[in-house]
């Protein structure tokens, strides 16, 4: 590849697709499928108690903590804002990033960035790369497919191996529950860490893994604990931070890497917590003692169907491991595969049984989806079972965009909804389910033996001693009339967490809840009427200065 004429002293816009999202438009938004993750994918079926909040675009970030040249992200803006910055701001390298679902955005922006700097070469890179004759879709000089860190750093004529700078990353913003935006410090909001990207494991219908090099193959940032260790030692001091949010696909494969890290905190005597992905497979390899000292509070992990053949399950016990995990105040986000090709009408519903049956604290269901760019969307294009989908509706939280041997397109929507609505009847809200995880650890190992943990667990009951009360109250009034078993399995933890925390729960209650109960009301009338949230546009330049005129 030939390098900008100008190298480090080119000019650097790196943008994500515009707002708003959570809407349905010409440009490929839907509502169905808001720029919210877990209110997207995880608890939409949870009204009221959803989890609403956003996350930052960390792959822009890191391109512009890596690379030398004077370069702005902008997060999330109206196409009005994108046309005003490239108006005001003589860029010499427009970046577009996208996912697939919003190619449509991706043109528009091309449109206007050539209208607008015609000087600008025009790069549009993500996994919306990964779209067959995207070239011939929008009007952009390159598209980058995989890493795009080295690939910038080429263009501009650095070092593509130099070693990763790690940008400051808060993991999540605008938390909402129950109508009320909650307070954010940075000691109570995790910052992310990226270990790595891509995952060996290969799953035929993952797209990370096929955008980083497929099966066997990833792209790892941090091989050893200790440099893990020392980029969390520089957040904590300048975020305050004292959990981490590890955004790497299987981080507890590279045991060695995790134990080293593990003794760099014991001798530093750190009780971070870390919130992680992991296959059953490889939590497997630590014992649940590991795991404690370690510091893992949440994991994200696959539950596929006893059925299925994937590697990462390898004749797991699945209940029986999320039933200890849970029982030692580790947090779960079961992830579950709606529609595999063995579904069938008379089998789909015990297998979403199956899957709830592991009472996660979370739990996301997608539908079995060929994305372009995996091994899946090759075998099943080779098939013609392809349908003549709109992109913007190929996110796995709406209907095939496939022909499945036994399942027509409609019902895949009717059972990934049941699977949603089950999972709530069955376990309640996610709040509850975190706070009963979170209660159980507490008592496990409030008196553990090694400082670091039990100075962990004392931070994660913080919420149990203060905010608990006045949240499982109201939301033991609002499902009284709807759920009763539900209701009084909500009531008897409010009183086990009474009984561990004093009178202070009591007062909260009696004090807070009713206000609660009143916010999470008029919240459940906002969403009958179609009320969506939007994440704020944000603007952030480094090696920053005016251009020359």
């Amino acid at each position: 590849m030939t390098t900008h004429p100008k190298g480090i002293h080119a000019r650097v816009l790196l943008s994500s697709v515009f707002g708003p999202y959570a809407q349905d438009d010409e440009f490929g938004s839907r509502s169905i499928n808001p720029m919210e993750l877990y209110h997207n994918q995880v608890t939409r079926a949870q009204g009221a108690f959803s989890l609403r909040m956003f996350h930052r675009s960390w792959g822009i970030m890191l391109i512009q903590h890596n690379i030398s040249a004077p370069t702005t992200v902008l997060d999330f803006p109206t196409r009005e804002a994108f046309e005003r910055e490239i108006t005001e701001n003589r860029y010499d390298i427009i970046g577009i990033s996208s996912i697939i679902v919003n190619v449509g955005k991706v043109r528009e922006m091309c449109r206007i960035a050539r209208r607008v700097s015609p000087q600008s070469q025009i790069i549009v890179g993500g996994h919306v790369a990964a779209i067959p004759g995207l070239e011939h879709m929008i009007d952009a000089d390159h598209i980058v497919r995989g890493d795009g860190i080295s690939w910038m750093r080429r263009y501009l004529g650095e070092d593509p191996d130099a070693p990763i700078r790690h940008p400051r990353i808060v993991s999540g913003f605008g938390l909402r529950v129950m109508g009320l935006r909650m307070p954010e410090t940075s000691r109570d909001t995790a910052a992310t860490i990226i270990p790595s990207v891509g995952c060996p494991m290969g799953c035929n219908f993952c797209t990370t893994s096929a955008f980083f090099g497929g099966k066997g193959q990833y792209l790892n940032f941090y091989d050893s604990g200790r440099e893990l260790f020392d980029i969390m030692s520089e957040m904590e001091a300048a975020l305050g931070a004292r959990a981490f949010f590890i955004m790497d696909e299987n981080f507890l494969l590279h045991r060695r890497r995790a134990l080293e890290l593990l003794d760099c905190m014991k001798r530093a005597g750190k009780s971070w917590a870390f919130y992680v992905f992991s296959s059953a497979n490889a939590l497997e390899r630590y014992s649940i003692e590991e795991l404690v000292e370690l510091g893992v509070s949440w994991l994200w992990m696959g539950l596929e169907s006893p059925n299925s053949a994937y590697a990462k399950l390898n004749g797991t016990d699945t209940l029986k491991l999320t039933r200890e995990l849970r029982q030692n105040g580790i947090k779960l986000l079961g992830s579950t595969i709606v529609g595999l090709e063995h579904h069938t009408p008379e089998n789909i519903r015990a297998e979403i049984e199956h899957a709830v049956a592991h009472q996660t604290d979370f739990h996301q269901f997608m539908l079995y989806t060929p994305v372009p760019g995996t091994p899946l969307y090759q075998e099943v294009a080779q098939q013609g079972r392809i349908l003549d989908v709109d992109y913007a509706d190929i996110h796995g939280q709406y209907k095939f965009n496939f022909r499945h041997p036994a399942i027509s397109r409609d019902d895949s929507k009717k059972f990934l909804d049941w699977a949603f609505q089950l999972d709530f009847e069955r376990n309640g809200p996610s709040l509850y389910r975190i706070w009963r995880t979170t209660l159980e650890g507490w008592r496990r190992h409030k008196n553990h033996p090694e400082p670091r943990v039990r100075e962990r667990f004392h931070w994660e009951v913080r919420q149990l001693k203060t905010a608990s009360g006045a949240v499982l109250w109201a939301m033991e009034r609002r499902l009284r009339g709807v759920n009763q078993e539900l209701s009084q399995r909500v009531r008897a933890l409010r009183r086990d967490i009474e009984k561990e925390f004093g009178r202070w729960n009591r007062v909260t209650a009696a004090l807070a809840g009713p206000l609660l109960a009143w916010t999470a009301r008029l919240e459940e009338k906002r969403l009958a009427r179609g009320v969506t949230y939007e994440p704020p546009p944000i603007i952030e330049r480094r090696n920053w200065a005016p251009a020359e005129t």
